[in-house]
């Protein structure tokens, strides 16, 4: 248990077609070059709906519009707790560019467990593909 206040991260689970919109982290980020479901911090005086349609425009270029709230926990780290937030979204836009992360990709669900994620985020890709993060660790 963390004596400090988690800080609260929300995230956007982006599905079109069958594909699920994932960023990579900036190398400079903590869990750099990493991928996660886009979003944030949330910033003072924000709910979780404006922080994220801030952080998705920020990064991604992106509009969205802010859905059912898929999971919340809170995730402890060695240094830091997070108080994480998984927000189904849809996209309202096509023309996203990857403006303040390293890169950005639409996989399908079976693919995620390719790609290096944050623990934080392996339950909420669990809960999208039905695997349980011990099981797609032993691949």
């Amino acid at each position: 248990m963390h004596p400090d206040k988690p800080i609260r991260v929300v995230a956007a689970v982006v599905e079109r077609e069958g594909l699920y919109l994932i960023s990579q982290r900036n190398a400079r980020a903590v869990f750099s070059l990493m991928w996660e479901f886009p979003g944030g911090k949330v910033e003072p005086g924000e709910d979780d709906s404006t922080a994220l349609k801030r952080e998705l425009k920020e990064e991604l270029n992106a509009e969205i519009e802010v859905g059912s709230l898929l999971e919340s926990k809170i995730h402890n780290y060695d240094a830091f707790s997070v108080d994480f937030r998984v927000y189904r979204c849809r996209l309202k836009n096509d023309d996203l560019k990857a403006i303040d992360v390293a890169d950005f990709k639409w996989i399908p669900a079976q693919d995620l467990s390719k790609y290096e994620f944050p623990p934080a985020d392996e339950s909420a890709i669990a809960l999208l593909t039905g695997v349980m993060p011990e099981v797609a660790e032993c691949r």
